[in-house]
């Protein structure tokens, strides 16, 4: 077992409407760019992306009705890296969480990083979501 952190951000608007906002794996560059740093190029079942450290192959949870958005990344080393996403109600609100598994051979730097990406990438999606209101 990895271990694992997850994250949230609370967002003013309902839930549903927020997950009918960002399911769609092309928004993702507009607030994941610890993900990609491009748009993303459909490619048979799956994305590529222009990533950090080179080119990502992405699959993504095709559209559901739970608020479920996970992604598995392969940065090209042919083992995908699972990240859960959810959507979920928050009272009038929502949340939406992301987990964040410690990769093997990852040291306290990197995964501290990481932990730095999402935190900002969360922040940036409240703000482009909110903002749309």
């Amino acid at each position: 077992m990895l271990p694992a952190r997850t994250y949230s951000v609370t967002i003013n608007r309902e839930w549903t409407a927020v997950y009918e906002m960002i399911w769609r794996p092309e928004f993702f560059p507009r607030w994941a760019l610890g993900l990609t740093e491009a748009d993303l190029r459909p490619d048979g079942e799956g994305w590529l992306a222009d990533g950090a450290e080179g080119p990502i192959r992405i699959r993504f949870t095709p559209h559901n009705d739970f608020g479920v958005m996970d992604h598995h990344v392969d940065v090209g080393s042919g083992e995908e890296v699972h990240v859960p996403l959810r959507v979920v109600q928050n009272g009038d609100g929502a949340e939406v969480m992301l987990t964040l598994f410690r990769q093997p051979g990852m040291d306290d730097e990197r995964f501290a990083a990481d932990i730095k990406w999402i935190n900002r990438d969360l922040r940036a999606l409240k703000a482009i979501v909110e903002g749309s209101a």
